[in-house]
């Protein structure tokens, strides 16, 4: 079966094997998604990222059911935690979607982190590319929420909506360092709890005070979102965003570091790959290496050269 033309013709059937069959690497995956890439470019990516419990399915949920009464096609991607006994996804956020999972023209996957500690998987990118291909105006990727090491999807999304909610002990702890550079949105959801508004004056002084220079001044909204308040002014400031980012040229350069930053994955990923392989060959030798290692007969240092030399000549050869 023809895998990249039944999704190029709408085959939903088809669309979930093809994910499939990149996310587990499966034989010819690569192949697919080189036939992939000359189709994509078009979907507009929303990242909406976050500490855990702070409505972020929910938010995706309600972003979705707007997009859809403006006759958009949307594609989710839940990235939900990875299950230590199956490596698969716990499918907690996929739960709390059923306001849109009925719906022909939303199409939802859930993904696992399979260890990845950016909040997304490794496949995240392949599968934006696949929906992006398949027709979807916007894909919406939702992260794990895993705290102040979630900066991935900066290197994804097209927008990246921080999502965060008073009342969760120290509320600016959620938002610091690394990732409040990440947000082009901020969202205070469940506003209807007690300090909403003083996390609202911090988060501002918080954007005041960053050295990080802006063009674009990240709006603050409140939002309910199980009771759908506030949403219609997020899909605005989205829109918004969008726009400017056209205008001012900066959605270009955005997906061209995207690709470069792609590029690096791609290739760290292949080395990890063949080292993998490298050692599973010559799984004796190295276990006696890593046995002189530990007898300080030799050092870890000396054996990563090595295996680096190794990959240079492989390299090297096929040139």
């Amino acid at each position: 079966m023809d895998l990249v033309g039944e999704v190029r013709k709408g085959s939903v059937r088809a669309l979930a094997k093809l994910i499939t069959m990149v996310e587990n690497e499966q034989p010819g995956a690569i192949e697919a998604m080189e036939s992939i890439y000359p189709h994509t470019g078009n979907s507009y990516i929303i990242g909406i990222t976050g500490p855990p419990g702070a409505g972020k399915s929910t938010l995706t949920d309600r972003i979705t059911k707007g997009l859809r009464s403006q006759n958009h096609t949307v594609g989710i991607i839940a990235i939900d935690p990875t299950s230590p006994f199956t490596g698969g996804a716990l499918l907690g956020d996929r739960v709390r979607m059923q306001g849109v999972s009925n719906d022909e023209d939303v199409f939802i996957r859930s993904m696992a982190t399979r260890g990845s500690l950016g909040g997304l998987s490794r496949a995240t990118s392949d599968t934006v590319k696949i929906l992006d291909a398949y027709g979807k105006d916007f894909v919406i990727i939702e992260t794990v929420g895993v705290g102040q090491d979630e900066v991935d999807i900066i290197r994804t999304a097209d927008v990246s909506i921080l999502v965060v909610m008073p009342g969760g002990g120290d509320d600016i702890q959620a938002i610091k360092a690394g990732i409040m550079e990440i947000g082009d949105i901020f969202v205070v959801n469940k506003a209807d709890r007690d300090g909403a508004d003083r996390l609202v004056t911090e988060i501002r002084m918080m954007l005041e005070l960053s050295s990080t220079p802006r063009e674009w001044t990240p709006p603050i909204i409140k939002t309910i979102a199980t009771e759908d308040q506030g949403v219609d002014t997020l899909i605005e400031k989205i829109s918004e965003h969008r726009e400017f980012l056209n205008k001012s040229g900066m959605l270009g350069s955005r997906r061209k570091e995207r690709i470069r930053c792609e590029i690096t994955n791609i290739v760290e990923h292949e080395v990890f790959r063949y080292l993998d392989s490298l050692i599973a060959k010559n799984k004796n030798l190295f276990e006696q290496r890593l046995e002189d290692i530990i007898n300080k007969k030799e050092d870890p240092y000396m054996l990563a050269k090595e295996a680096v030399e190794i990959i240079a000549k492989k390299i090297s050869s096929k040139d």
